[in-house]
């Protein structure tokens, strides 16, 4: 019975996000978790991990629940991009079906401000089909899987910032790949964005601070945002920070000693 009890905690980290870097760093201090820290797979080079990274998917909610078991995981940690629906609502799923509590860290969305110049989106889709039909150079920090999806305007001159180096398809030949990882500095984006003369900018509201350099220099530039808003996500129990994430770990499922106490 004791072997059992003093166990560490087998935890699993869904990452991908700033959040989820600072809860790897902090998880690898206590002797008594054992973290696996999962990754889609989608960027190239990630951050290096101070737990065991696992890469690729699961199959689906319900290949996660049968990992779940399988792994004996004591809790599952949803620190993943507010606009990755799909593996949260898989994680919801898998957890409830696998009877393990399940936390998400949701970073607070971007609010409009004083000066904001914002058309908000319900998908990508509509955010792209909003541009006008006179061309314009457009700054798109969509993502990497959106790129494609620019080609329903292709008379603009896409500015196109991404995290790894990707050839841009034919029907975007004038489109402008600028390969970068945040965190952003407004001045920075200001530069950038009179450097290409860029006329409407394309973002997701994905909160947080690393990427919101565009909004603010769109803001000062006084520059129409067309701002793509997240996809609904099921009922879970949400924290806004990793730091709010390790205080409930560390109060609901640490031993004593390992909380100080």
């Amino acid at each position: 019975m004791d072997a059992i009890k003093h166990r560490p905690l087998k935890l699993l980290l869904l990452g991908g996000t700033t959040e989820a870097t600072l809860l790897a760093q902090r998880l690898a201090e206590f002797r008594d978790v054992a973290a696996t820290l999962s990754l889609a797979g989608r960027t190239r080079s990630p951050a290096p991990s101070p737990i065991p990274v696992r890469t690729g998917g699961f199959g689906g909610a319900d290949g996660l629940a049968d990992y779940l078991v399988r792994d004996a995981v004591d809790v599952v940690i949803d620190a993943t991009h507010p606009f990755a629906a799909q593996i949260s609502n898989n994680a919801i799923a898998a957890c409830s079906s696998a009877n393990v509590p399940l936390l998400a860290v949701e970073r607070p969305a971007w609010r409009r401000v004083t000066d904001d110049i914002w058309t908000e989106h319900a998908t990508v889709e509509d955010a792209i089909a909003a541009l006008p039909d006179r061309p314009a150079n457009v700054f798109s920090a969509l993502g990497r899987s959106s790129i494609s999806r620019l080609g329903a305007k292709p008379q603009h001159r896409y500015i196109i910032r991404v995290v790894d180096p990707i050839e841009p398809p034919p029907e975007l030949a004038h489109a402008v790949i600028i390969s970068a990882r945040g965190p952003f500095v407004a001045e920075d984006d200001i530069a950038l964005f009179r450097a290409h003369e860029i006329a409407y900018v394309l973002a997701k509201n994905s909160g947080g601070g690393a990427a919101y350099a565009k909004i603010e220099a769109a803001r000062r530039l006084q520059l129409p945002v067309h701002m793509v808003q997240r996809a609904a996500i099921g009922e879970r129990f949400v924290v806004p920070s990793a730091e709010e994430a390790m205080a409930w770990i560390v109060r609901h499922h640490l031993p004593r000693a390992e909380r100080g106490v």
